[in-house]
C-alpha cells in the first residue's frame, strides 16, 4: 500500500545531513552509469506552468518524478516515489519542504568537494524560503565562524539572521549591501528571484566557492559574467539541464567567455574525476539548476525513514 507524506512529515523525518548523504550517493551512482536522470520539461497552459522532471536510482530499486504547477505566484510540488521492479506507487509526497532539503543538499555536496576544507565564514544573498536550507547544508559540511547575509527586504533579512543564529549557534549577521556579503567571504551563496545580476566578479576574493541556486529560468541571472570568468572550475548537476535554462552561464558562453567543453557535471566530482584546482587561490563555482535526480534520491530516504516511524497516511489505488 501506498504512503501519503505530508509537508510535516517531510520535515521531521528528513534531516539534512541524511538528504546530503543520499544525494551524494545518487551522483556517484550517476557518474558509474548506474542512474539516470531527465531534464525538466515546462508546459504553458494560459497563465499556468507545469513543471515535470524524472529520474530512476535502479541500485535504491527506485525511480521516480517531481511535478509541480505555478500559477499567478503560487507554486505547489508532489513527488510521486515507484518501485522499479513492480512499477508499483509507493508513495505521494507533499515537496515544497522536500525540494528546499535537496536544492541545500546538493550544495552540500558541492561545498564538501569544492570550497576550501577551512573555509568557515559564508556569505549569502537572499533571505528567503530556499537561503534557509543553503545555510543548514553548508553548515552541515564545514565549521561556520561567521554568516553575513543581505537581502532588499531588511525586516525579513534581519528576522532570518536572527533564526539562523539559533538554528547554527553561530554568528549570522545582516549587511549592508550585496559587496559587503562578500568581503571576507569564504564560501558564497546566491539563492535569489533577481533577473540581473547582485553578485559582481570583481568583489570576489581568491579561493572562493560559490553556490549559485536561484537561476533556473534562461531569462534570470544572479552573477555576473566576470563572476563565470574568474572561476577556475564550473560544475552543474546536470549539463544537459543546464544548457536550457542556467542563465547565469548562458550569457558568459554566448560572449566566448565560457564553453560547454569546461562546465563539469557534479557527478565527475563526487566520484572523484575532478576536485578542487590548485592553487588554493582558485574559485570555484557551483551552478545549481535543481535536477530529478535530487528529488528521487531524498524521497527514497524518506520513504524508508517512514515505513520505519510507520509514518505517513495509507493511499488506496485501484490495483
Amino acid at each position: 500500500m501506498a504512503l501519503l507524506l505530508r509537508e510535516a512529515e517531510v520535515a521531521e523525518l528528513l534531516p539534512m545531513a541524511d538528504a546530503i548523504e543520499a544525494v551524494e550517493e545518487a551522483f556517484r551512482l550517476l557518474g558509474e552509469g548506474q542512474a539516470v536522470n531527465r531534464s525538466r520539461v515546462r508546459l504553458q497552459a494560459g497563465e499556468a506552468i507545469l513543471h515535470v522532471m524524472s529520474a530512476g536510482l535502479p541500485p535504491a530499486g527506485v525511480m521516480g518524478l517531481k511535478t509541480y504547477s505555478s500559477v499567478r505566484g503560487r507554486t505547489r510540488f508532489v513527488v510521486l516515489l515507484f518501485d522499479v521492479g513492480t512499477g508499483e506507487l509507493l508513495a505521494m509526497m507533499e515537496a515544497d519542504r522536500l525540494g528546499q532539503i535537496r536544492t541545500g543538499a546538493a550544495s552540500g555536496v558541492a561545498t564538501r568537494h569544492l570550497a576550501r576544507p577551512d573555509a568557515g565564514v559564508v556569505g549569502l544573498l537572499g533571505s528567503g524560503w530556499q537561503a534557509r536550507g543553503q545555510l543548514l547544508a553548508v553548515a552541515a559540511v564545514r565549521k561556520l565562524r561567521r554568516v553575513q547575509v543581505w537581502s532588499p527586504n531588511a525586516e525579513r533579512c534581519a528576522r532570518f539572521c536572527r533564526e539562523m543564529t539559533a538554528a547554527l549557534d553561530c554568528e549570522v549577521r545582516p549587511a549592508s549591501g550585496p559587496e559587503a556579503v562578500v568581503r571576507g567571504a569564504e564560501i558564497l551563496v546566491t539563492a535569489t528571484n533577481a533577473r540581473t545580476p547582485v553578485l559582481q566578479g570583481a568583489w570576489l576574493q581568491p579561493g572562493t566557492h560559490i553556490n549559485a541556486v536561484g537561476s533556473n529560468f534562461a531569462q534570470r541571472q544572479e552573477v555576473d559574467e566576470e563572476t563565470v570568468d574568474r572561476s577556475a572550475l564550473v560544475v552543474v548537476d546536470s549539463k544537459e539541464q543546464a544548457r536550457i535554462e542556467a542563465g547565469d552561464l548562458l550569457p558568459a558562453i554566448a560572449r566566448g567567455l565560457l564553453s560547454w567543453e569546461q562546465v563539469h557535471e557534479l557527478s565527475e566530482v563526487v566520484t572523484g574525476a575532478l576536485g578542487r584546482p590548485d592553487p588554493a587561490e582558485a574559485i570555484t563555482l557551483f551552478e545549481s539548476q535543481g535536477v530529478a535526480l535530487e528529488d528521487v534520491a531524498v524521497a527514497a530516504r524518506l520513504y524508508a525513514r517512514a515505513r520505519e516511524a510507520g509514518a505517513g497516511e495509507p493511499l488506496t489505488l485501484v490495483p
